[in-house]
């Protein structure tokens, strides 16, 4: 009977270990997962490794089919891109139809994509031809769900840079490019029209890359800060993130609306820089996303909005090392490809070293029985 006690209480602690090795708190905050790279794992080791995490939301820039098959069944809720060059295109509704029917049908309801970005940072760029396109083209898209059946559970939506702000300073006399009123107007009623948000990449290290000397880094990096005061409202702000989403929901306002939600699509901190961009290491970028995750899972909001709690995508999952541009482009992964973690974010809970693949967490699934079996075999024969 003594060996049967045993047995069961070494079975109870076993299952206890194996228990923690696969589950971890839900995680507060949906991942950017860019592929602009020639050393990823393949799209189901990924599957893998979120769902361990608990990741339960993530956004890539495409509607890549391996992606999206990888991660059928898995309750993860994607965001999933049409790309710049497709926008004139997908102002012919019949074709935005087709792009649906082949990208997002077939994984429906295996997958679930809630959302679709039409275009990404397009009124932050100088092609105003693009411009023009956007709108049309995100009704067109929108339309075709309508008609396919799907607009209540996939909505429609585009990711903008914070370009688009011509002041945001102090946070409550926030507003938009005069040049760019044209685009975002009507974008805005689309946006109330069909109850989609609002999305912005938010990142506040190109504040202080550029001025370093002027930009306090406890302020940016949520360290406690005197912080500022913004003078119309006299609200309090310690970090900047917070003040940039206020100049963007002041912004709106400006525009006559306040029935559009604003989500931060990405935001995140470079490990590694080249010699002029200041503040890019590994420290500063565990600082930056270990703080912004303890501040997400208080679920508060900003000054201006303290009953909305803010809605952010990292970027991103992985280092990119085919990304065109400075050496911070290709840093700003929470983890290699090879599935360690590229800084140590604090959060053992929420992000633990994972090196395995799918196949070796199955094999040390099976190892855990296999001793069990063993165990159990043993005790009863010396019985």
């Amino acid at each position: 009977m003594a060996s049967y006690t045993v047995l069961f209480k070494i079975i109870l602690v076993l299952l206890s270990l194996s228990d923690s090795a696969v589950h971890v708190l839900s995680l507060s905050f949906g991942i950017n997962y860019g592929q602009i790279a020639n050393n990823l794992p393949s799209p189901s080791r990924v599957s893998v490794l979120l769902q361990t995490l608990n990741v339960s939301r993530v956004k890539l820039y495409d509607a890549d089919p391996n992606v999206l098959q990888a991660f059928s069944n898995s309750q993860v809720d994607f965001i999933i891109g049409l790309g710049n060059e497709n926008l004139q295109n997908m102002k012919d509704p019949l074709k935005a139809q087709a792009w649906i029917q082949q990208h997002v049908q077939p994984h429906l309801p295996q997958t679930k994509i809630t959302c679709i970005t039409v275009g990404n940072e397009i009124l932050g760029g100088n092609d105003t031809q693009l411009m023009s396109y956007l709108l049309p083209a995100m009704q067109s898209v929108y339309r075709a769900l309508v008609d396919l059946g799907l607009s209540k559970q996939v909505t429609v939506t585009t990711a903008h840079s914070l370009t688009i702000l011509g002041n945001s300073y102090p946070p409550s006399s926030g507003s938009f490019k005069q040049d760019l009123a044209q685009y975002i107007q009507p974008i805005l009623s689309f946006h109330a029209q069909v109850n989609s948000p609002f999305l912005i990449n938010a990142y506040p290290y190109f504040a202080y890359k550029d001025n370093p000397g002027e930009v306090p880094l406890e302020y940016v990096l949520f360290q406690p800060n005197s912080g500022m005061v913004d003078s119309v409202t006299n609200l309090h702000y310690d970090n900047m993130l917070d003040a940039q989403i206020d100049a963007v929901y002041a912004a709106i306002k400006a525009m006559g609306h306040t029935d559009v939600e604003v989500r931060i699509s990405e935001t995140g901190w470079p490990s590694k820089g080249d010699p002029n961009e200041a503040g890019a290491t590994p420290e500063n970028a565990g600082l930056y996303n270990g703080n912004l995750m303890r501040k997400l899972e208080e679920r508060k909001g900003t000054p201006a909005k303290p009953s909305v709690p803010i809605d952010i995508y990292v970027f991103a999952l992985f280092n990119e090392d085919l990304k065109p541009g400075p050496a911070s482009e290709r840093n700003y992964g929470l983890y290699y490809p090879d599935g360690t973690p590229v800084y140590d974010i604090g959060f053992k809970g929420y992000l633990p070293e994972l090196t395995f693949t799918a196949d070796s967490n199955k094999n040390n699934v099976l190892s855990i029985f296999n001793f069990l079996i063993f165990l159990t075999v043993y005790l009863l024969l010396s019985d």
